[in-house]
């Protein structure tokens, strides 16, 4: 029998093949071509279906109901880009008031929904945004939904924390994502941490400015511990966002793990390491994905990890290699 052959990257190549990754993902053009022509969407759907659960509504509520009878808390976000023009704003706001309107009443863990600002109104205004939001949080507030706005390139990050200012006096069942990798991260904690709304702290997965920003290391990992233990300090609910062996161990050994609301992961990202956490007795949540425009979010799961491309290739290879759930 051949021995299987065994090799390595160096970990400069790894975090090339990252940018390049979050370049591809960035790329308006790349993103207009999947949206005009059927190809790419044809070439990786099944890859894709590893990390999109559905296409659907009914569909996701399908597959929500096999992670929760694994013992999973959910999530839902649907996925598409920043949008600018009112009637996709708009319909994006009705998608998520139809999740509302279908999730179950008076659920043990109500599903949590997420999204950007930027695909509800931001790129127009933050007024647009923060109505849309308030919309949504208020129709969420009926089934106890807890809607945790996601955090966006920095470019962005003045006017999301301009937006949870306004919404989050109003509105007890607002959170917020926060980014480890950006320097300024550690000066928004005060602010973000006096409205007592949970918070998601996950290390970022934007390309940023090396002068803003930390790449993945050793050292991104103690901030990411440090900016744990400081909102924990501050009492904030407080959900740790990360797929990573490592930050979980610290947080363990720093005696962080058992103050959490919740270890957070994305579907298809993982799944052997969450379980892992569930069955230690952790509280863990599922975040999910569903739509159709899935482009943006595909590329960025590559990014995180890119051997995970290699992956992507063998599932292209052999569909049948993907089974939802049996990984969880």
């Amino acid at each position: 029998m051949t021995s299987p052959v065994q090799f390595s990257v160096a970990p400069g190549v790894l975090a090339d093949g990252g940018a390049a990754l979050k370049a591809l993902a960035a790329d308006p053009s790349l993103r207009a071509a999947f949206l005009s022509s059927p190809a790419l969407g044809e070439i990786f759907a099944v890859p894709a279906s590893r990390f999109i659960v559905a296409d659907d509504r009914p569909t996701l509520w399908q597959k929500l109901e096999v992670l929760s009878a694994k013992g999973y808390r959910t999530g839902v976000e649907h996925v598409g880009e920043e949008a600018f023009d009112p009637a996709e704003i708009e319909a994006v706001v009705q998608e998520y008031l139809a999740l509302v309107e279908e999730a179950p009443a008076n659920a043990a863990d109500p599903v949590q929904l997420g999204f950007d600002l930027s695909n509800v109104g931001l790129l127009r205004s933050r007024e647009l945004a923060v109505e849309n939001t308030a919309r949504i949080l208020t129709a969420a507030a009926a089934k106890d939904i807890t809607v945790v706005i996601s955090m966006e390139r920095s470019g962005f990050v003045d006017d999301i924390l301009a937006a949870f200012d306004e919404l989050a006096p109003a509105h007890t069942n607002v959170g917020l994502t926060l980014q480890a990798h950006l320097d300024r991260t550690k000066s928004d904690v005060d602010r973000v941490a006096d409205h007592g709304r949970k918070v998601r702290l996950v290390k970022g997965v934007y390309r940023e400015d090396p002068s803003i920003a930390l790449p993945r290391g050793p050292e991104l990992t103690r901030r990411y511990a440090d900016l744990a233990a400081s909102l924990l300090d501050r009492d904030v609910p407080l959900a740790c966002g990360t797929h990573d062996a490592a930050t979980l161990d610290l947080l363990d050994e720093s005696g962080l793990t058992s103050h959490l609301v919740e270890v957070e992961m994305l579907h298809g990202v993982q799944p052997a390491l969450l379980r892992s956490r569930r069955e230690a007795g952790v509280p863990c949540r599922l975040s999910t994905v569903y739509g159709q425009n899935w482009w943006l979010h595909f590329l960025h799961r590559l990014a995180e990890h890119p051997p995970t491309v290699l992956t992507a290739l063998a599932d292209m290879a052999d569909p049948s290699r993907i089974r939802f759930g049996a990984e969880y």
